[in-house]
């Protein structure tokens, strides 16, 4: 098989994607496949402004910030053994993993 395949890692904790990251390509180039990667998306920050009371004091609010992370691995003359050790691999919670393969 001489296929591409493009992995997106995406997590709020920017720890887990590079761990996970690194673990994915570590197992990829065991099984001597090309590796493209990890290269780093831009970041999603949303911003939410609420009200500090509920009632009155309109000018007091604070502010609370979520940031999502992204990775994209693009693999190469990929083999069925590296499909199966991609199946077999284990990645920590926390992290969103998306496959496409063409």
């Amino acid at each position: 098989m001489n296929q591409k395949i493009r992995i997106k890692l995406k997590s709020y904790d920017y720890n887990l994607v590079d761990k996970s990251a690194e673990k994915i390509l570590k197992t990829v180039k065991t099984t001597g496949a090309v590796v493209r990667g990890p290269i780093p998306l831009p970041t999603h920050k949303r911003i939410f402004t609420v009200n500090r009371s509920t009632f009155v004091n309109k000018k007091s609010r604070e502010q609370f910030e979520l940031s999502s992370y992204k990775r994209l691995l693009d693999i190469y003359s990929t083999t069925s053994k590296t499909i199966d050790a991609l199946m077999k691999l284990e990645l920590p919670s926390g992290v969103e993993v998306e496959i496409k393969a063409s």
